[in-house]
């Protein structure tokens, strides 16, 4: 999951950036209003982590534009403020959830994988592909009863293909969702972590299209 900071407290962005990079997310950052707007009209987010008090454009304004355009993507608010005005305000603008500053890192991290499952509607928050269930909400991975241990970043990649199981995910579209914007190191990164996912997943279940990407299958191997 791809996901965006707008806040000008550079400290505190940098740091929700840092945890949430670690949860597995990829997270991009910037400090302004109009430039938050206009990444997020550029770039494909699964959910917007959106400051109230921003130079350039506040969030109120920015999330008022997103909806204008008929742009959906979840928005966290984040606001030094505490009043019922400002979160009646902020959720009229169409934001999904608000929360006041200073705040429990712990009840952001749950409030975004809340809106996350939301925005899947009622689907299962856990991937089935052959005897291999992926658990988005706990991120275990099971083979039957056996549990398979992951890094963050692996559980990422196999999120991506499994999401898509049977589909053609290509190395662009897994940078893009599990790398964050700035990442211009080896695009063949990828196949770093499909070869770990590989021995221990075994090694029939992620295949290769050559010039295409990869395609999860269900596999007993």
């Amino acid at each position: 999951m791809r996901l965006l900071i707008v806040e000008d407290e550079r400290r505190l962005a940098l740091s929700l950036a840092k945890g949430l990079t670690a949860e597995g997310f990829a997270v991009d950052v910037v400090h302004d209003g109009l430039e938050g707007l206009h990444r997020v009209g550029e770039g494909d987010y699964d959910l917007l982590i959106l400051d109230i008090m921003l130079p350039g454009m506040n969030g109120y304004r920015v999330c008022a534009a997103l909806r204008a355009a008929g742009n959906e993507v979840p928005i966290l608010m984040l606001t030094a403020k505490d009043g019922e005005y400002d979160e009646a305000e902020g959720l009229d603008t169409g934001a999904d959830d608000y929360l006041t500053k200073p705040f429990s890192y712990m009840v952001l991290v749950a409030r975004v994988k809340a809106l996350l499952r939301r925005r899947g509607g009622t689907a299962s928050p856990v991937l089935r592909v052959g005897p291999l269930s992926v658990d988005r909400a706990t991120r275990r991975v099971l083979r039957g009863e056996d549990e398979i241990t992951l890094t963050a970043k692996e559980f990422a990649v196999l999120e991506q293909l499994a999401e898509r199981a049977g589909e053609v995910v290509s190395k662009a579209e897994i940078l893009e969702h599990v790398w964050d914007f700035a990442y211009d190191g080896d695009p063949n990164i990828i196949e770093v972590y499909v070869s770990t996912l590989r021995r221990k997943l075994g090694a029939a279940s992620i295949q290769t299209v050559r010039g295409a990407g990869y395609r999860m299958v269900a596999s007993d191997a």
